[in-house]
């Protein structure tokens, strides 16, 4: 069984809302929070947590539908949620979409507000695209942190959103509201590749604690928040200067071992910041993701052949690993290289997106190309998702709902922060909860 499946002490509660198919909250439910209440509007996405149970057994606490229908659930659970986690969709912000802006209807804060107003919650952790860091988005970011250091100001009907963080800046300067409506809040820019996730994937995770649980967040949370644990040039010198890299991969041939290290860069040991960075654990690679490095424990997924490739074949008894025709590659769709993290997993606006999930293969003949489709299989590894994990829908919908999706492995690590920074002040001591 995979370590992200392991049953771990519960330390709290949490409710999880826009879940799609479900990395977050499986990664905070693995870090101790038993859910509550799990939401979600996607039709295929509510199937995949209809037919998966959470880790350690029980069907998810799943409430579908449109969160704005919610209302009564949420004041049921006024007082009881430790932590309240969150992906609210990201279109209105992504490189990837229409680039609207707050002017997009699908813009789903405001909901997660509400939820913070009607559930008090001690804990928020919220994850999203870095386009919300982009130059042309900085202020309405800003007003997105300032509603979740005040969330019980709310926006009077008519007002513009200018208008609202003007009321709430002042506020803020004047110290004026009680701690129990306000949050400590932080935004943290990430790269999973950093914590071990075998994918380069940059993102935005907010968090945010209840200023009445604590006087001095800022010092609790510096003293336990995520620290890289995985570095590029840790991988770049266990590939060429250490060679640890191959001594797990000794049956790949010369050939692709050259290609491989061709174009890294060479590492200048002599500087401090280098030497720290080596010192690190490796970024973890696409093949070290196939072949079941870390929570996989070496169970390697079987080899996809051509003729898999062109008849759509599952191989091997783990699911959804099966062969894809017609990959290619074009400009602006490189292809995945195996030693190297993958590329981001994206959803797409209609299914699976061009040449994003096209991996390079060892051998260059490979069906003529050298190249082939991931398999949805490798994608959810890529996505740190178990292989017991089950994915509903056709294969775009598969891979859609993977790329909505927290790693699982970077939604465990800052839901353990988040826990350790809770459990510090005294805030996780409740009866039959406690560790």
């Amino acid at each position: 069984m995979p370590e992200l499946r392991k049953n771990r002490p519960v330390v709290g509660t949490c409710v999880e809302l826009f879940a799609g198919g479900g990395g977050l909250a499986m990664g905070v439910h693995d870090a101790g929070f038993r859910p509550l209440l799990v939401n979600e509007y996607a039709k295929r996405a509510i199937e995949t947590l209809q037919t998966n149970e959470m880790p350690g057994g029980g069907k998810w606490p799943l409430k579908p539908g449109d969160v704005r229908s919610l209302t009564e659930d949420f004041k049921r659970l006024d007082g009881q949620v430790d932590v309240l986690a969150g992906g609210p969709p990201c279109q209105p912000f992504s490189l990837g979409g229409v680039a609207k802006g707050v002017e997009d209807e699908r813009n789903m804060f405001p909901q997660m507000f509400r939820a913070i107003r009607e559930m008090r919650p001690k804990a928020v952790i919220c994850e999203n695209v870095r386009g919300l860091l982009r130059k042309s988005f900085e202020p309405y970011f800003n007003y997105i942190l300032n509603e979740l250091r005040l969330p019980f100001v709310e926006r009077t009907e008519g007002a513009t959103w200018e208008e609202h963080n003007e009321v709430i800046e002042k506020l803020l300067a004047n110290d004026s509201v009680p701690a129990s409506e306000r949050y400590y809040v932080e935004a943290v820019p990430v790269n999973a590749a950093n914590f071990g996730v075998p994918q380069i994937r940059q993102r935005v995770i907010i968090v945010a604690f209840r200023a009445d649980l604590c006087a001095d967040w800022e010092n609790v949370w510096e003293e336990r928040r995520p620290r890289q644990t995985h570095s590029d040039e840790a991988l770049i010198h266990s590939m060429r200067e250490g060679g640890e890299y191959w001594s797990r991969y000794s049956w790949v041939d010369s050939e692709a071992r050259a290609r491989a290290i061709a174009n890294l860069p060479t590492l200048n040991l002599d500087n401090a910041r280098t030497r720290e960075l080596v010192a690190l654990r490796p970024w973890r690679t696409l093949r070290d993701a196939i072949q079941g490095i870390d929570e996989f424990k070496g169970h390697s997924l079987p080899f996809v052949n051509t003729d898999d490739v062109n008849g759509k074949v599952q191989v091997g008894e783990i699911s959804d690993h099966f062969g894809w025709p017609g990959a290619r590659i074009y400009t602006g769709h490189t292809p995945n290289l195996l030693d190297r993290p993958a590329k981001t997993v994206k959803a797409g606006v209609h299914g699976v997106p061009g040449g994003e999930s096209v991996m390079m293969m060892d051998d260059p003949t490979f069906d003529g190309s050298g190249y082939r489709y991931m398999t949805v299989r490798e994608t959810a590894r890529v996505m740190t998702f178990p292989d017991d994990w089950r994915l509903a829908g056709p294969r775009g919908e598969k891979m859609r709902q993977l790329g909505n999706a927290v790693p699982v492995k970077l939604a465990r690590v800052f839901g353990e922060a988040v826990a350790a920074a809770l459990d510090s002040v005294g805030a996780l001591d409740k009866p039959g909860l406690k560790r």
